[in-house]
């Protein structure tokens, strides 16, 4: 039986987690996997730090607005195109599975055109451009909420969304140990992404001296946004988190993240009281409102838009997030979510099979 599966997904860590946690599953019951992902993403280093094959593709990005780069992009999806078949082709694998980002695209209609089939997971509540364009050339697709549509699909299943084992790990001693974290102040954990949020960062900093009166404050704030002239007492900053990130995340006792899909299902998962601050509509197609809406209907986070975000603000809503914390834990707690980690291996798996 061929067991070779081809992982995609990039642009973001939210695209490229989820497969590490079943790259890992797979990879101990005897499963060869590999990746497939851009040249310059966030995709290589994890994946490549995992001891994973990786497979770099030229990638054209997908825009949702007029630039005189689509132009030059189209021909670059064309070529990935090509580099994605000539790929498939030659590693021949049983299933190709992809998490969505634009540099899934290509490795999908590489595989459609080898004959490969695919199963795709979508992470927001809306599907992204990605999903849309491969929807009807996959044998199915998975969605992380319930409430998912996928104009065009084949087949959707709804699965929920893998949360890597180690997150389910964290001690959170081990977390404030390794921040250096003392006294009886709760512990605040910001995050702004695997990228980092510019904007976050600066109203962070605007009302550090008030955070800092009322938290220990663990600030991730992105890969060259660290900013190490800055020394406070109760105050420490990291570029990125990766084994750490499961024990700082258990030491923290609210959390203030952007509102991406795999943040928002590890923050329900670890029952982790949250301030959500989703990327506007002005930089994004609104994936991160829907999903912040959701969490915020079912009582499950506080929301907070960027435009009513000031220094000012912030601290409010902290102070009502403080309020209302021990209610959030409970609702999140009594929450049902899916085992997609069984649930997307068996899917997995039954593919393999049915293709041998």
């Amino acid at each position: 039986m061929n067991r070779r599966i081809l992982f995609t997904g990039g642009g973001t860590a939210g695209h490229v987690t989820p497969n590490l946690a079943l790259m890992a599953a797979l990879a101990t019951e005897g499963y060869d996997v590999q990746y497939a992902g851009s040249r310059t993403g966030i995709e290589q280093r994890l994946v490549s730090s995992r001891g994973f094959a990786y497979h770099a593709l030229p990638t054209g990005k997908l825009r949702r607005y007029l630039s005189w780069e689509n132009f030059l992009d189209a021909f670059r999806v064309l070529a990935g195109i090509l580099v994605g078949w000539r790929l498939v082709r030659r590693l021949a694998p049983a299933l190709v599975f992809s998490k969505g980002g634009f540099v899934s695209v290509p490795v999908v209609f590489g595989a459609r055109l080898a004959g490969v089939p695919v199963i795709a997971h979508e992470s927001d509540l809306t599907p992204g451009l990605a999903t849309r364009l491969v929807a009807a050339h996959v044998a199915l697709v998975c969605t992380s909420f319930a409430d998912t549509r996928v104009p065009g699909a084949r087949r959707v299943q709804h699965t929920g969304t893998p949360v890597r084992p180690e997150l389910m790990a964290g001690k959170a001693g081990r977390g404030r140990t390794y921040a250096g974290l003392e006294g009886d102040r709760p512990v605040l954990l910001i995050v702004g992404g695997s990228l980092g949020s510019a904007f976050l960062n600066t109203r962070v900093l605007e009302a550090l001296d008030q955070l800092v009166a009322r938290f220990q404050v663990v600030h991730v704030c992105g890969r060259g946004h660290l900013r190490p002239e800055i020394r406070v007492p109760g105050y420490v900053q990291y570029e990125f988190l990766a084994e750490p990130y499961a024990d700082v995340l258990a030491a923290a006792d609210v959390v203030i993240s952007r509102a991406g899909a795999n943040a928002v299902f590890e923050l329900l998962a670890t029952a982790k009281a949250s301030l959500l601050v989703p990327l506007s509509t002005a930089a994004s197609r609104g994936d991160q409102v829907d999903n912040a809406l959701w969490m915020a209907e079912r009582g499950l986070a506080r929301v907070v838009t960027e435009s009513a975000l000031t220094s000012a603000a912030l601290i409010e809503e902290l102070d009502a997030l403080m309020e209302v914390a021990p209610q959030l834990r409970m609702r999140m707690k009594a929450t049902p979510q899916p085992d997609a980690m069984s649930t997307l291996l068996g899917l997995i798996r039954a593919q393999v099979k049915a293709g041998r």
